[in-house]
C-alpha cells in the first residue's frame, strides 16, 4: 500500500541498473504536465553521459540520436508527463519475483515505457538500424501544448525515419495504429413558452429523442486493416439543454464521438456522420486521424519477429497518428495494462517492463 512519505527525489538516474529500479526513480520524479522540466534535466544529463548518443534538447523534448551510418532508422518514442497525482506517489512496490507490481503514478503511463527506452538507449551501443530516441512533454494536455506534435511542426527532420514505436502501455504486446476520433455537435432548436403553457412552445429536449434513437439503433462496423480488426463506436457523450425549472427549453445539443477505423480519413468520417444524422444541425468541434498499422514495412516484420505474439488494433487514439501524419508508419507497444491508466491505483508489472526491454534490444541488436 501507498505510504505516506515523501518520495527520495534523484539527483540524477543510473540507466545501467535495473529497469524497474529505473521506473520508480522516474515515477518519484513528479512531472505533471507542465511540470516536466526537473525530469527532463534528468533524462537529458543521464542520456549526455552515453558517448554513443547525440542528444539535443527542445524546450522540454529531448532527443537521443545513434549515427552508425544503418540502412534503416526508427524512432522509438515515449512522453515523461503525467496526469495530476491522487496520493499515489512516492512508488512502492507489491508482490515478489515475477508477480512484483510497481504501484504510482505514471508507472503504468508511461514512465515504465520511457524507463525501459532509456535502459535500451544505454545499452544499445552499436545497433543495426540507427535510433532515434524521443522524450516529450505535455501528451496528456491539449494537444497545441504536445511537445511531440511541436516538434513535427517546427522540425520534423528530427522525426524522420523508416518506422516508429510509442511505448505507450499495451501490456507488453504489439498494438497497431490508432483509431481515428471525431465529436460533433448535434443541435436541436424549439420554441420557449412556460411550462405551465407548455402547449404554446416546442421542447428542444425532446427533440433530441430522434438523435438518441439513431444511436440506439447504430451498428458499429468492425473493419479489418491490414490483417487487424478495428471495432468502432459511436456514442451520445454529453446533452445539455434548458435554461430554468419553469421554461420550456428552446435549444439542445447532444455532443457524439465517433471511434473510426484507420481505413476512414477524417473527411469520410464525417460525411459517415452526416448521413447518420441526415435532416439534423450537425457541427465537427475537434477531429483527429488515426493511423494505419504499417506492419508489411520491412522494420515493422523485424519487429514483429523480435516481440512475438500476436499483433492486435489499438482502440483509442494515440501518437502514433502523427508519426503515420508524416508518412511513418508506426505502433504501440510498452509495459502496463492501458485500463490502469491514469487511475489512482496504478501499477505495472515488473515482469512487462523487463520483457519489453529485452524485446527492444533483441530488435534493435539483431
Amino acid at each position: 500500500m501507498p505510504n505516506d512519505a515523501s518520495p527520495t527525489v534523484p539527483t540524477a538516474l543510473d540507466l545501467t541498473g535495473d529497469v524497474v529500479a529505473l521506473t520508480r526513480a522516474l515515477v518519484d520524479v513528479e512531472s505533471v504536465s507542465g511540470n516536466e522540466q526537473p525530469l527532463a534535466d534528468l533524462v537529458e544529463q543521464a542520456l549526455r553521459r552515453h558517448d554513443h548518443l547525440t542528444v539535443l534538447r527542445d524546450g522540454n523534448v529531448v532527443l537521443a540520436r545513434t549515427e552508425t551510418g544503418a540502412p534503416e532508422r526508427v524512432v522509438i518514442a515515449g512522453h515523461i508527463d503525467t496526469v495530476p497525482l491522487a496520493g499515489n506517489l512516492p512508488s512502492w512496490i507489491e508482490g515478489e519475483g515475477e508477480d512484483q507490481l510497481v504501484y504510482g503514478r505514471g508507472s503504468c503511463d508511461m514512465k515504465s515505457g520511457v524507463a525501459v527506452q532509456l535502459s535500451v538507449a544505454a545499452a544499445c551501443e552499436r545497433p543495426v538500424r540507427d535510433v532515434t530516441w524521443v522524450f516529450y512533454d505535455n501528451e496528456e494536455v491539449e494537444a497545441e501544448r504536445n511537445g511531440l506534435n511541436r516538434i513535427a511542426r517546427t522540425r520534423p527532420e528530427l522525426l524522420a525515419g523508416d518506422f516508429a514505436v510509442l511505448c505507450e502501455p499495451s501490456g507488453a504486446g504489439i498494438e497497431g495504429g490508432c483509431q481515428g476520433t471525431m465529436r460533433v455537435e448535434v443541435e436541436l432548436r424549439g420554441r420557449a413558452a412556460h411550462s405551465a403553457r407548455s402547449w404554446m412552445g416546442e421542447n428542444a429536449v425532446h427533440a433530441a429523442a430522434g438523435v438518441l434513437g439513431r444511436l440506439v439503433d447504430y451498428a458499429p462496423r468492425q473493419v479489418e486493416v491490414e490483417g487487424l480488426t478495428y471495432r468502432e463506436g459511436l456514442n451520445a457523450v454529453d446533452i445539455r439543454g434548458g435554461i430554468a425549472g419553469n421554461v420550456i427549453p428552446d435549444r439542445c445539443v447532444v455532443a457524439v464521438n465517433y471511434r473510426f477505423a484507420p481505413d476512414r480519413d477524417a473527411a469520410a468520417a464525417e460525411a459517415h456522420l452526416r448521413a447518420v444524422f441526415a435532416g439534423y444541425d450537425l457541427t465537427v468541434v475537434d477531429v483527429a486521424e488515426g493511423a494505419r498499422p504499417g506492419l508489411d514495412q520491412p522494420a515493422a516484420a523485424a519487429f514483429l519477429a523480435a516481440v512475438g505474439g500476436e499483433p492486435r488494433a489499438k482502440f483509442g487514439w494515440t501518437d502514433v497518428a502523427r508519426f503515420s501524419a508524416m508518412g511513418i508508419p508506426a505502433v504501440n507497444y510498452g509495459p502496463g495494462d492501458p485500463s490502469k491508466a491514469h487511475a489512482d491505483d496504478e501499477f505495472c508489472p515488473a515482469a512487462e517492463i523487463r520483457s519489453c526491454r529485452e524485446a527492444l534490444l533483441r530488435w534493435l541488436q539483431g
